[in-house]
C-alpha cells in the first residue's frame, strides 16, 4: 500500500528545506572564513596566467579566451581554467575582488556537491543500514569540515591555484551525477551531465583523469557489486567516461607533454628520485589532514639520494597504501576511500616535476577521504553525541582557516612566513629576497639572496637574481660579478648572459653587451627578451634597421610582450611609418589598457592621421590615467590647437605649464594660439618666458619678432629678427621681412 500523495507531498517539501539548510549553512561557514580574502593580491603564478595573460582580455572570439599564448602558466592546456579567468577580467579587469568571489563560488558548490554525494552513498543498500539514519546530518558534517579545512587555503585563495578547486568541482559533479543517474528513471539526463562534467574537468586539470576510474569503482563497490555487472549495466556510460581521456591527451601534447618544462617524464628528471621524494609529502599530507600545523607555502625542490633518507615515512605511507589495495577486495568501502586518496594523489606523486615535490592544493579533494572515516567512526563509536565534538571541530577549522588566510595578503607576509617556516630552504629566502626587492627594501633583499647563497652556493639562478637585485640598487660592478659567477656555473644561461648584458650596458660596456645578447639569443633562439633587450642598445647606438628586426622578433615570438610592441611604435613612428607604428600602440593598449604613455602616443598618431575624434578620445583616456602627464596635456593641446577649439587648447597648454614651467615648446605654441586669438601682450609674455629657458631657440625669436611688429613695437621686431638670423644665418624668409621693414614697406600680411 503506498503513502498518501500529501504525505509524500510534505516529505519532499521537507527533505528540499533540510538541503538548503545544510546548504546555507556549508555557504556562510564557508564565507565567515573566507571573508577577509577578497583583497588578497595577485601572487606570484597569478602573474603569468592573468595579468600577462593576453588571451584573456577579451572574451571574443572564444578561441583567444580559452587557449593562453605562453605553454609556461597555470592555464595552459587548461581552456577551462583560462575561460574562467577571462570571465573575471571582463568583470572586473585586474581588480581581485570577482577572481577571489568566483573561487569562493567555486569552493562552495564543491562543499555542496560532497554533501550531495556523501549523503547519497550512506543511502545506498551497502551503507544505509549503519548510517543511513544520520545520512544528512554525517553528509552536512564531513562536508562542512571539508570546506573549512585549512590544507583547502592554497586552492581558494591564491588565486590562479582555482585549476585545482574548479578541477575538483568538476570530479565531485562526475561522481554525482553518476550517483542520480543509477536511481533516475531517466537516468540519461544525468549520464549526459555526467560525461559534459567530466569532459569540462579534463579540460581544467590532469589530475582529472582518475575520474573515470574512480567512477567504475564507486559502481562496483555501491550500487553494482561486482566489476562485472557495473560493465554489463554501465558498460556504454563508463566507455563515454574514458572517452574524455582523448581530450585530455590533446590537451597535454599541446603542452609540449611535459606543462612547459615543469612536470612530465621528459624534464630531465629521473623518475626514481622524484618517487623517492613523495613518501615525505605523502606523509606530509596525512599530518596536516589530521593536524594542520605547520602549514608551508612552498617546501622548496629538494631530492633524495637514497632510500636511507625516506625510511621513516614509508614506514607510515606503504603499509597504507597496502592497507587501501587489500581493502579494495576484503572491504570495498574503505577500499573506495583509500583509492579516492591514493589514486587522485597518484597523478601528481608519480609524473616527475621539476620544482613542486610537495604541494598543499594537491589535498583539496584527498582530504575528503581522511575527513569521512574520520566522522563516520566517531559516530560509530559514540552515537549522537559526536554532534557536539563536530561541531567545536568545525568551529576551530574554520578559525585556523581564516588565520591561515591572513598570511596571503601580501607576497612579503607569505614568504616570511615560509622562512620561518623553513629557514633552510634557498627557494624560501629567494621568494622572500623577491618581495622584498618589489618593495623597494634592497638591502634587506641582497641579505636574503646572499642567505640563500649560502645554504646553495652552486645556484646559478641564485646568483643570477642577486645580480639582478644589485642592479637595482646600483651596484652594478658586483651585479656583474654574480652574473659571471652564474655563468661559469651554468655557461649555458641565457637569462644570465641577457642580464650580464644590462649590466655592461649600464656601465658604458656597450659592445660587450651586444655579445652576451646575442650569446643569450644563440642558446635560445626563441628568447623575446633577448631580442628586445639587442633592439634597445641597438636602437640607443643608431644602428636603426638592426634594432627594427629585434624588435619584430621580439613580439612575433611574444605577441603578448607589451615593452616590445611599445618599443617597436616608438620606432615606427620614428621612421614615419605611422600606420604600422599604430597598430603597435593598439597592441600595446590590448595588453595594457591602463598605460598611459602609450594612449597618449596612439593619440598623437591617429591625430596626424586625419583621426581627430580617435586621437582626442586617446589623449584624454591618458589625462584620465595620469592626471598630472604633463607631454599628454601638452599633446592634447597641440590636437585641440590643430582642430580648431582655441580655449580648449589654451587650457591644455596652461595646465601644462602649471605643471612643468620649462616646458619651452608649451610656451611657444601657447603663444601662437594668443597671438591668433588677438591677446598679443599674453603672446609676448609667453615668448619672453620662452627665451629664457632656451636663448637659442628660433622658433621663438621668430614668433616673438611677429608678434611685436603685430603690436607696433617694430624696433623690438627687428632685434628679435636680426636674432633669427644669427642663429639661422640662411633663413631668406626672415632676412626678406627684415629688408621690407627696412625699406618702410608695408607687409600684406602679418608673418605667421
Amino acid at each position: 500500500m503506498s503513502p498518501p500523495a500529501d504525505t509524500t507531498v510534505t516529505s519532499r517539501i521537507q527533505d528540499r528545506t533540510k538541503t538548503i539548510a545544510a546548504a546555507g549553512a556549508i555557504a556562510a561557514a564557508a564565507l565567515a572564513a573566507y571573508h577577509r580574502t577578497f583583497r588578497v593580491p595577485f601572487l606570484f603564478d597569478d602573474g603569468p596566467a592573468i595579468l600577462e595573460n593576453s588571451g584573456i582580455r577579451r572574451l571574443w572570439p572564444l578561441w583567444s579566451a580559452i587557449w593562453p599564448q605562453s605553454k609556461a602558466s597555470a592555464v595552459a592546456g587548461r581552456p577551462v581554467a583560462n575561460l574562467s579567468v577571462a570571465l573575471n577580467y571582463a568583470l572586473s579587469e585586474t581588480n581581485v575582488w570577482s577572481y577571489h568571489a568566483l573561487n569562493l563560488l567555486i569552493h562552495v558548490l564543491g562543499g555542496l556537491t560532497l554533501y550531495g554525494v556523501v549523503r547519497r552513498t550512506l543511502l545506498q543498500p551497502v551503507l544505509q543500514g549503519r548510517f543511513g539514519r544520520d545520512a544528512r546530518p554525517l553528509a552536512l558534517a564531513i562536508a562542512l569540515l571539508w570546506t573549512l579545512h585549512p590544507l583547502q587555503t592554497e586552492a581558494v585563495t591564491y588565486i590562479i591555484q582555482r585549476v585545482e578547486s574548479l578541477m575538483g568541482l568538476f570530479y565531485l559533479l562526475t561522481l554525482y551525477g553518476f550517483i542520480r543517474s543509477v536511481a533516475s528513471p531517466r537516468p540519461w539526463r544525468w549520464q549526459v551531465g555526467t560525461v559534459a562534467a567530466c569532459l569540462l574537468g579534463m579540460a581544467t586539470k590532469e589530475v582529472m583523469v582518475t575520474a573515470p576510474m574512480l567512477v567504475l569503482l564507486y559502481d562496483r563497490t555501491f550500487v553494482a557489486g561486482t566489476f562485472r555487472e557495473a560493465w554489463q549495466r554501465r558498460g556504454r556510460l563508463h566507455l563515454s567516461l574514458a572517452a574524455t581521456w582523448l581530450l585530455l591527451l590533446g590537451l597535454v601534447a599541446s603542452t609540449g607533454w611535459n606543462r612547459g618544462g615543469a612536470s612530465g617524464f621528459n624534464v630531465g628528471v629521473a623518475p626514481p628520485a622524484y618517487w623517492l621524494t613523495q613518501f615525505e609529502a605523502v606523509a606530509r599530507y596525512l599530518w596536516l589532514a589530521a593536524w594542520p600545523h605547520p602549514q608551508v607555502f612552498d617546501y622548496g625542490t629538494f631530492w633524495v639520494h637514497g632510500a636511507g633518507q625516506v625510511v621513516g615515512y614509508a614506514l607510515v605511507v606503504v603499509p597504507l597504501a597496502a592497507a587501501a589495495v587489500w581493502a579494495l577486495w576484503r572491504a570495498p568501502a574503505a577500499g573506495f576511500l583509500g583509492a579516492w586518496f591514493f589514486g587522485i594523489l597518484a597523478v601528481t606523486s608519480v609524473v616527475p616535476g621539476t620544482i613542486q615535490m610537495i604541494v598543499e592544493h594537491r589535498m583539496y579533494l584527498p582530504v575528503a577521504a581522511v575527513i569521512a572515516p574520520a566522522v563516520l567512526g566517531l559516530h560509530a563509536a559514540i552515537g549522537r553525541r559526536c554532534w557536539v565534538v563536530l561541531a567545536a571541530l568545525a568551529l576551530g577549522l574554520g578559525l585556523l582557516t581564516a588565520r591561515r588566510n591572513e598570511y596571503y595578503r601580501s607576497e612579503m607576509a607569505i614568504w616570511s612566513d615560509t622562512v620561518a617556516k623553513r629557514p633552510d630552504s634557498p627557494q624560501a629566502r629567494n621568494g622572500l629576497a623577491f618581495a622584498l626587492d618589489h618593495a623597494g627594501r634592497i638591502p634587506e633583499a641582497v641579505q636574503q639572496f646572499e642567505a640563500a647563497l649560502r645554504l646553495a652556493p652552486r645556484d646559478a639562478e641564485l646568483h643570477d637574481n642577486l645580480g639582478v637585485t644589485l642592479g637595482h640598487a646600483g651596484r652594478t660592478a658586483e651585479a656583474i660579478e654574480q652574473f659571471e659567477a652564474a655563468l661559469r656555473l651554468r655557461p649555458d644561461f641565457p637569462v644570465a648572459h641577457s642580464n650580464l648584458g644590462n649590466a655592461l650596458l649600464q656601465s658604458g660596456r656597450v659592445a660587450e653587451a651586444i655579445r652576451q645578447y646575442e650569446q643569450a639569443l644563440r642558446l635560445r633562439p626563441d628568447y623575446a627578451e633577448a631580442e628586445y633587450n639587442l633592439g634597445g642598445v641597438l636602437d640607443q647606438s643608431g644602428q636603426i634597421a638592426d634594432a627594427l628586426r629585434h624588435y619584430e622578433a621580439a613580439v612575433r615570438l611574444k605577441p603578448d610582450f607589451a615593452p616590445a610592441h611599445y618599443n617597436l611604435g616608438d620606432l615606427l613612428a620614428r621612421l614615419g611609418r605611422t600606420a604600422e607604428a599604430i597598430e603597435q600602440y593598439e597592441d600595446v593598449l590590448r595588453l595594457q589598457p591602463d598605460l598611459a604613455q602609450a594612449h597618449d602616443n596612439l593619440g598623437v598618431l591617429l591625430c596626424r592621421s586625419g583621426r581627430t575624434t580617435e586621437g582626442l578620445a586617446h589623449l584624454n583616456e591618458a589625462l584620465r590615467l595620469h592626471p598630472d602627464y604633463v607631454r599628454a596635456h601638452f599633446n592634447l593641446g597641440v590636437a585641440l590647437m590643430n582642430a580648431g577649439r582655441t580655449p580648449e587648447a589654451i587650457e591644455q597648454y596652461v595646465e601644462a605649464l602649471r605643471r612643468q614651467p620649462d616646458l619651452v615648446e608649451a610656451h611657444t605654441n601657447l603663444a601662437m594660439i594668443l597671438a591668433q586669438s588677438g591677446r598679443l601682450p599674453d603672446a609676448i609674455a609667453e615668448l619672453h618666458a620662452a627665451l629664457r629657458l632656451s636663448p637659442e631657440s628660433v622658433e621663438a625669436h621668430f614668433n616673438l619678432g611677429s608678434a611685436l611688429l603685430q603690436s607696433g613695437r617694430t624696433e623690438e621686431a627687428i632685434v628679435q629678427y636680426e636674432e633669427v638670423l644669427r642663429l639661422r644665418p640662411d633663413d631668406a624668409a626672415t632676412r626678406q621681412i627684415l629688408d621690407r621693414i627696412r625699406a618702410g614697406r608695408p607687409m600684406r600680411d602679418p608673418p605667421p
